[in-house]
């Protein structure tokens, strides 16, 4: 099981978009590079990149940079953000990412996810992104009418053999991750689940832990590392 930094990227620079101070040692780092390195030299294996800036556009944006982080620091990347056609999937593959991971259209398109996974197999991972156990698009705003473990079982149909759940009241919140509806999710489908949103201690990853034999392969962890509440190499003791 994997511990995975989150890194989000605007305009090209790292964008730290929490009212907190970061962890000492990123003061005033906004070079993706510089910020990526660091994170291979604190023991990480993979970082996930959001690039903001596609997220909105809906293509990608910052593809120069990611590929910077790609040719120079040399760890593993799995990138989501505007990824949202077959071009665009192998446009980021391309530069020599290692994942990508498709948003906000599962409800929507499924000969897109579907010829997706028939062409480019383990490096596709689908997001779900969850609000009161319902699934929710569009930037979290737009709920819609599939549970999270429905969507889950549909994805299979297609073909996905990863998802990435996040239960968005818990982003960013420091109030612990969904672990029951992560768990579901893995043991009904038998998905590979990689958990995002609340893990806030080393508690929330010893409870995620206990969940690897059910098919939880990695937990993504933004403002509780930037903030210091979780040190990294204390974290990956645990996995």
């Amino acid at each position: 099981m994997l511990v995975i930094p989150a890194m989000d990227i605007r305009c090209g620079k790292f964008a730290h978009l929490l009212s907190v101070p970061v962890w000492e040692d990123l003061v005033g780092k906004d070079d993706p590079v510089e910020v990526a390195d660091w994170w291979k030299n604190q023991g990480a294996n993979m970082l996930h990149i959001t690039d903001l800036d596609g997220s909105f556009t809906g293509i990608p944006e910052n593809l120069d940079v990611i590929k910077e982080v790609v040719n120079n620091v040399g760890i593993s990347l799995q990138v989501a953000g505007g990824i949202r056609s077959l071009n665009h999937i192998e446009e980021v593959l391309k530069i020599g990412v290692s994942r990508v991971v498709l948003g906000t259209i599962p409800a929507r398109d499924s000969e897109l996810i579907g010829q997706a996974c028939k062409e480019f197999k383990d490096q596709v991972a689908v997001g779900i992104e969850g609000k009161n156990n319902m699934v929710a698009i569009e930037g979290w705003n737009q709920p819609t009418d599939w549970t999270i473990l429905r969507m889950a079982q549909y994805l299979k149909e297609l073909g996905v053999n990863r998802v990435v759940f996040n239960d968005t009241r818990r982003d960013g919140s420091l109030k612990g991750p969904n672990l029951e509806v992560a768990r579901e999710v893995a043991q009904e489908t038998g998905l590979k689940v990689i958990l995002s949103g609340g893990v806030s201690s080393l508690v929330d990853l010893r409870e995620v832990a206990k969940l690897s034999s059910v098919g939880i392969e990695g937990v993504i962890v933004g403002k509780a590392l930037y903030t210091g509440n979780i040190i990294f190499n204390e974290a990956i003791k645990i996995f």
